[in-house]
């Protein structure tokens, strides 16, 4: 079979027996198609595969030409924020709950992966967030996120004062309980039950949803996805401690004072779908929408 794939990465979710099953079928039916299979270190412990090469997830990123995510969308994202850095196809595999970015169905997986593995399959860029927290001019951490970089306190429920910047002009000041910055990729999820609209993944730009603002005239804002957002906490703020959470897996710690600067990422997500992924079909069957009428 002529494929436009050669090594093949595999990564879980881990400590999930459905997911496990499936991982397990796909590297023996990978194997036997005569694939060069890498299995992600802390699962390959899990299924306890000694025939499989286990590596960690930078090694599956520069030596793979496509890796399989198995999991639900916490796993894409996870995974994402690694493997984005390196030249490599990333499809992924439901066994989550809502499927956004897995929609491979792991029932049928071999009739699918037959086909994208003959190259049937269509290409999205998704691009991230660079995030930065600077302190007195000097940057103190840094990470990146799919779906969305969000300031708020360190405690729950707890009101925060910080101007919002973009391309350094001030475009206003906000007493919320945090503000979410999201990528079109994360406009379905916590911007999404935040109010915020959904963006075509093909959309080059961000939106910003203030959190619980104190406040009846402020609206959740698109900005051009080339602007860089700065966040400047008050340094009067009545939380001593503030946080920067990335895809609510990556926590940045700030204080009162600190300027948080977002920008695009320079690393894109290559993620593919099977042939006819249609995006706003995914929006109908997880969101619940209604079915063509006539």
């Amino acid at each position: 079979m002529q494929t436009a794939f050669k090594t093949i990465g595999l990564i879980g979710k881990p400590r999930h027996q459905g997911a496990n099953q499936t991982l397990a079928q796909l590297f023996y039916w990978l194997n036997k198609q005569g694939y060069e299979v890498l299995i992600e270190s802390d699962i390959s412990k899990e299924l306890g595969c000694d025939k499989a090469e286990a590596v960690e997830m930078i090694e599956i990123g520069e030596r793979c030409d496509l890796a399989i995510v198995v999991g639900g969308d916490g796993n894409m994202l996870g995974a994402a924020r690694v493997l984005a850095r390196y030249d490599v196809a990333v499809l992924g595999v439901n066994r989550g709950n809502l499927g956004f970015l897995t929609d491979v169905d792991p029932e049928q997986f071999k009739d699918t992966l037959t086909k994208v593995l003959s190259g049937e399959f269509e290409t999205e860029q998704r691009f991230l967030l660079h995030t930065e927290v600077h302190r007195h001019g000097e940057q103190k951490s840094h990470n990146v996120a799919v779906n969305e970089a969000v300031l708020h306190a360190g405690k729950v429920a707890h009101m925060i004062d910080f101007e919002v910047y973009i391309d350094g002009r001030f475009m206003y000041s906000q007493r919320a309980d945090g503000m979410i910055v999201a990528t079109p990729t994360g406009s379905t999820a916590y911007s999404l039950s935040a109010g915020g609209a959904i963006l075509t993944p093909n959309l080059n730009a961000n939106i910003l949803v203030p959190m619980f603002p104190h406040t009846l005239s402020c609206r959740p804002i698109v900005v051009d996805g080339d602007s860089e957002i700065t966040l400047r906490a008050s340094c009067s703020s009545s939380s001593p401690e503030l946080e920067i959470s990335c895809d609510s897996q990556v926590t940045l710690a700030c204080l009162p004072g600190d300027e948080i600067r977002i920008r695009k990422s320079p690393y894109a997500l290559r993620l593919i779908h099977p042939k006819g992924y249609n995006y706003f079909e995914v929006l109908r069957s997880k969101l619940d929408w209604g079915s063509k009428l006539f």
